[in-house]
């Protein structure tokens, strides 16, 4: 009987509550996270590799390039690989950047390397770093409907693949969201997995959460904004259920102020937040799709629906392609400016390399 006890507690302590609740979730009904994220490796959602003092350990080339040059994060300490064919491009640039700073330069092995960042793809570069975290909604300013008709936030509600979230985060910068709102609760925290995924975008990104999704739609509806919440493909069950207007994204039109709203990666919006939608915006397919493939990852409908939205955009925001019939600049052709989310040519060919 005292083997038994004890078989009994250790049970209880350690799978016996994880059983515990998952057995109330399922009586509740609910399904954390959806079918997609119990589909995904248990490495996609591993705890960020974390140094003492409450650091955390950035990896990947831009991300550690452009927290550097955003100057966010306090900085304990660069490591580059020993033994790399000399230190060019980016890299010297991380280098003398790091040195300004008066910021201590390691030179650890690729193995030491590998098992610092969890066997990541870390391109030989990391860093020791303090956490970012999302800030108070009411911290990104008052944005008016009157001030310009084509704003347009990006609001997330429980995200909680660190990859996809990253994904998404940049697709936003490069399309030219405004602002982005996520949810507190059940949502994924701005770790260096999801700056990797982002290309370094969450280091040059603003982003805010709020506490009480519901509350804070509902009041920019009152101020003016348009609340589009989007669904998978619908059914005949669901566009006769609904009893809020479904659009192809294609049809929609821009024409004020807009909240963007998409939902977790397996159960999609909530009925609190769809409820607080004026409109959802769905992603029609090309053919009749077999059961399971209704649906598109979160991060590629958010590149789908942030570019029909934003090829709307009336004026110039950044730069845009050369007329053909102007001279070039030189020899080679016009240059386009090099996004930050994006590698350089000669870090491309390594972008997936150790």
């Amino acid at each position: 009987m005292a083997l038994l006890r004890a078989l009994r507690g250790a049970t209880w302590r350690f799978p016996g509550q994880l059983a515990r609740q998952s057995s109330r979730t399922a009586r509740r009904g609910e399904r954390p996270g959806g079918e997609e994220l119990s589909r995904l490796l248990r490495d996609d959602l591993a705890p960020a590799p974390r140094s003492p003092g409450g650091r955390e350990l950035l990896f990947g080339l831009s991300p550690c390039l452009l927290a550097l040059r955003a100057a966010r994060r306090r900085v304990a300490r660069l490591l580059l690989q020993a033994g790399r064919s000399g230190v060019r491009g980016e890299r010297a640039e991380l280098l003398r950047a790091a040195e300004a700073r008066d910021i201590p330069v390691l030179w650890p092995r690729r193995q030491k390397l590998d098992a610092l960042c969890r066997h990541q793809v870390h391109q030989g570069v990391c860093m020791e770093v303090s956490p970012l975290r999302p800030r108070p909604w009411t911290e990104a300013g008052e944005a008016r409907p009157g001030d310009d008709p084509q704003q347009l936030w990006l609001v997330l509600e429980r995200l909680q693949d660190p990859r996809n979230l990253g994904a998404v985060l940049r697709s936003a910068h490069f399309l030219g969201v405004d602002q982005v709102i996520t949810s507190r609760r059940n949502s994924c925290p701005l770790t260096p997995v999801v700056s990797k995924a982002s290309a370094g975008a969450m280091e040059v990104m603003d982003i805010f959460f709020t506490d009480d999704l519901g509350g804070f739609l509902q009041a920019k509806a009152r101020q003016g904004w348009l609340v589009a919440g989007t669904v998978g493909c619908p059914g005949p069950e669901i566009s006769g259920s609904s009893e809020i207007p479904i659009t192809s994204c294609l049809e929609f039109l821009w024409d004020q102020p807009t909240l963007l709203v998409l939902g977790n990666e397996g159960s999609g919006l909530s009925p609190e937040v769809q409820a607080s939608c004026q409109l959802l915006l769905t992603i029609l397919p090309g053919r009749q799709l077999p059961p399971g493939l209704e649906s598109l990852n979160v991060s590629v409908a958010a590149g789908i629906l942030l570019h029909s939205i934003c090829s709307q955009r009336k004026g110039k925001r950044g730069q845009h392609l050369r007329d053909p019939q102007e001279p070039s600049a030189t020899a080679e052709g016009p240059r386009l400016p090099q996004h930050p989310g994006l590698p350089s040519g000669s870090e491309r060919e390594r972008q997936d390399g150790g």
